[in-house]
């Protein structure tokens, strides 16, 4: 997969820019507060809806741009995948005049090879794989954090996937608006049966879906961890559902404390009648508190090292390495998921490391169709990455100047 030519128009500090991408790698340097970022946030935008960043479209619309009576933000691309010959794909952030004066909503206008989509038809379009410093927060964050993590990746390449997990938030705000009208007398409970069965059915496929993913991602990154720590440390991960479905192998119930046993997948209609079971049983519990109380929304997944986890018992050099392994399991996973390589995107991920895993993941990285890396020291990198590399030194939202590959 490859993005053929980028364009973007007042996004961030980007005014105006149209650029054809070259294969390989794309070395993004320059001073901080350029636009290097920028750039590669614009690609992830395009593949996911969301920021890596920012929570807020109004904050990636360049700043001069929000002095006009309509402000916008417009990101599109040509793409060459094995799925297509060439996809154009296209968003304008722009404010929502129907939010009222005192409001600060923008809205999202999608196209596709220039017809109107809706917003979740973009998802999937490119697909990529982002680095970034913050990854961090997958062994030390909350678990929102981790949550979200899964949700980008599946989304990316499951349509099924992608569609439940819309339903669930809708129908768990609905839900927990009808448990608070219950709770002030002013509904009945009777009214939680449709309720319920739309939550288990959504949340189902959504428990199933993780399930499935990090058992696959388990043994791609057991492996890469024991490469990076030269033997030294076994990589686990756990997944512990926001309520506690159990897979049965002769009569023996395989969840257990630690989380649910990945390698014994349970289908979407066995972990839906029980969570519907697990709601009736603390329907009272759940009406005192006026809220939904289990369910993916509540899901967990822990990175547990010799185990121990990560997140409680690992130093930091443990934690950078356990990531590590973790994104790069979800390179490859991506590539034998969709049957070609996903665009890379890494952000000063390299002054994170040291040289051993700076070589490490350059090495793993160099057969990807399309790499962009940013960097405010492009020294750091190895002379031979560097002569296989497109250099773009980035200033003020502008490509200032290029250096094609020697190799």
């Amino acid at each position: 997969m490859r993005i053929e030519h980028l364009s973007l128009q007042n996004f961030r500090n980007y005014a105006r820019l149209e650029v054809t991408l070259p294969p390989g790698p794309i070395l993004l340097h320059g001073a901080n507060a350029q636009g290097k970022t920028s750039l590669l946030e614009a690609i992830y935008y395009l593949a996911t809806s969301r920021s890596p960043y920012t929570s807020s479209d109004r904050q990636l619309i360049n700043w001069y741009a929000e002095r006009d009576i309509l402000p916008f933000a417009r990101i599109a691309a040509e793409i060459t995948s094995a799925r297509e010959s060439l996809n154009r794909v296209e968003v304008v952030i722009s404010l929502d005049q129907n939010g009222g004066t005192d409001s600060d909503r923008f809205r999202k206008q999608v196209k596709i090879n220039g017809v109107p989509r809706r917003v979740m038809d973009l998802i999937g379009q490119i697909n990529v794989v982002m680095f970034l410093p913050q990854d961090l927060s997958l062994v030390e964050g909350a678990p929102a954090e981790r949550r979200r993590y899964m949700n980008i990746t599946l989304c990316q390449t499951d349509g099924e996937y992608c569609r439940a997990l819309a339903m669930f938030d809708k129908v768990l705000t609905q839900r927990n608006a009808l448990l608070k009208r219950i709770s002030d007398r002013e509904a009945s409970p009777g009214e939680l049966g449709y309720w319920n069965d739309q939550i288990a059915e959504s949340g189902a496929t959504l428990v199933a879906g993780r399930q499935q993913l990090l058992r696959q991602l388990e043994v791609k990154a057991r492996r890469i961890h024991d490469e990076l720590s030269g033997g030294d440390e076994d990589l686990e991960l756990k997944y512990l559902p926001g309520f506690s479905p159990t897979a049965e192998n002769n009569g023996q119930l395989s969840f257990e404390v630690l989380g649910l046993d990945l390698h014994r997948q349970m289908s979407p209609g066995d972990i839906a009648e029980q969570f519907l079971a697990r709601l009736a049983e603390i329907q009272g519990e759940e009406i005192a508190r006026g809220m939904t109380l289990i369910g993916p929304q509540r899901d967990e997944l822990r990175l547990m090292v010799n185990g121990h986890d990560l997140g409680l018992y690992g130093s930091r050099g443990q934690a950078r390495t356990g990531v590590m392994s973790l994104k790069l399991a979800e390179l490859e996973w991506m590539r034998d998921t969709i049957g070609e390589w996903p665009v890379l995107l890494l952000d000063e991920v390299a002054a994170e490391l040291d040289s051993r895993r700076r070589a490490y993941l350059l090495d793993r990285v160099s057969e990807a169709s399309q790499v962009l890396l940013t960097t405010t020291e492009p020294d750091i990198f190895p002379s031979a990455f560097l002569n296989t590399a497109t250099r773009w030194e980035i200033s003020q939202g502008q490509i200032i100047s290029a250096t094609d590959p020697i190799g």
